[in-house]
């Protein structure tokens, strides 16, 4: 399925943001989905992910605690929360799925569909 990522903005250190990626027709619903998101001159790096039939959540150390990652099927969303923004979370954030959960959740090579990103800046 493809996901399409939006909802980015300038905020300050400290601030709050929501970003949200539908799926582009089809639904979201049994997929393994993940944000991932990569700053300039820098590696994609892995976020949040949700694993399905559970939807346990698995979260990279940088953001646990400041981030929740959800997902309403009925509207064939993902959500991502963030809470406590540093400068360092500055990137283009990218959601991405797998119909079939992988132990490499955190790497990017494991998902090959990629939509559009969403530019999220945080200024000091």
């Amino acid at each position: 399925v493809q996901l399409q990522a939006s909802g980015g903005g300038a905020v300050q250190a400290g601030g709050s943001l929501r970003i949200s990626c539908a799926a582009d027709g089809g639904t979201l619903s049994g997929y393994s989905l993940a944000w991932f998101r990569q700053a300039p001159g820098k590696e994609r790096e892995f976020v949040a992910a949700v694993r399905p039939p559970t939807d346990r959540k698995y979260y990279a150390d940088s953001v646990k605690g400041r981030f929740t990652v959800s997902r309403d099927n009925s509207k064939n969303t993902l959500y991502l929360q963030m809470n406590s923004l540093k400068p360092e979370d500055t990137a283009v954030y990218y959601c991405t799925s797998r119909l079939v959960w992988n132990v490499q959740y955190y790497n990017p090579a494991q998902y090959n569909s990629w939509g559009q990103g969403t530019l999220v800046t945080v200024s000091s």
